[in-house]
């Protein structure tokens, strides 16, 4: 599956809102991916993410591999760590944590993958990752050591978005982590998509599909769900 890219750019100039389901391989087995996929199947995902910050396991490619089997659905990898890179995949969000200081986040790590990425036929897409105050300490920030920006400097998510985009980032991606307490905040989103031309993502903290709504009407082109999912199975037919 390729021109991954592509498709979610030409859903953004016609205004198609895209939904993708963050799977944290440390939390699935392989005896639990065919229940997952069905009910995958069942939602209005059009996409499938796979990575978590702390998993080194070696069930991955095997899990994306059925994954996709039984979905259809595109499938791209959002590493935490490079050894989290799978060729089973269609493609990999690039991620540079451009919201913190840390060499290892904005560079190193890249560095890292380029041996097993140019071995693959993943669609590699240069993300620009911003991590955002979602009220409590996530994954994301214990391990890349990284301050959140806060939910009240609109200024500052906005001119790092920009960098983001005018060096080159394919999209942007808002995330206030995993088990977050709160979303980013509807005025950040809608300042931020408002002022950049390139794909907005936005993810963590988003708990209903009223949620989903809101923050699709502030501009995001694509939303992340993955705690609400895993917790509540049936989380698209309420």
């Amino acid at each position: 599956m390729q021109n991954l890219y592509q498709n979610i750019l030409e859903a953004k100039k016609k205004n198609l809102k895209l939904l993708a389901i963050l799977i944290d391989p440390e939390k699935v087995s392989i005896e639990q991916v065919e229940a997952l996929s069905e009910q995958i199947k069942n939602s209005p995902a059009t996409h499938i993410f796979v990575g978590g910050s702390t998993y080194n396991g070696t069930h991955l490619d095997e899990l994306i591999s059925i994954i996709k089997t039984l979905t259809q659905l595109p499938i791209l990898i959002f590493p935490g760590h490079p050894s989290q890179i799978s060729s089973s995949a269609d493609g990999i969000l690039f991620l540079s944590l451009l919201s913190g200081r840390n060499p290892k986040y904005l560079i190193e790590q890249h560095i890292n993958s380029v041996d097993m990425l140019a071995k693959s036929n993943l669609e590699i897409i240069p993300t620009g990752y911003l991590l955002i105050d979602g009220g409590t300490e996530t994954a994301v920030q214990r391990i890349s050591q990284t301050k959140p920006i806060e939910q009240t400097n609109i200024e500052l998510a906005y001119k790092t978005a920009k960098a983001g985009e005018f060096l080159g980032k394919n999209l942007i991606y808002l995330e206030a982590g995993s088990g977050a307490n709160q979303h980013v905040s509807l005025e950040m989103i809608r300042f931020v998509s408002e002022n950049i031309r390139i794909p907005l993502i936005v993810g963590g903290g988003i708990r209903s599909m009223k949620t989903i709504q809101e923050v699709y009407n502030a501009g995001a082109d694509l939303v992340v769900i993955g705690t609400a999912f895993e917790k509540d199975n049936n989380f698209f037919n309420l």
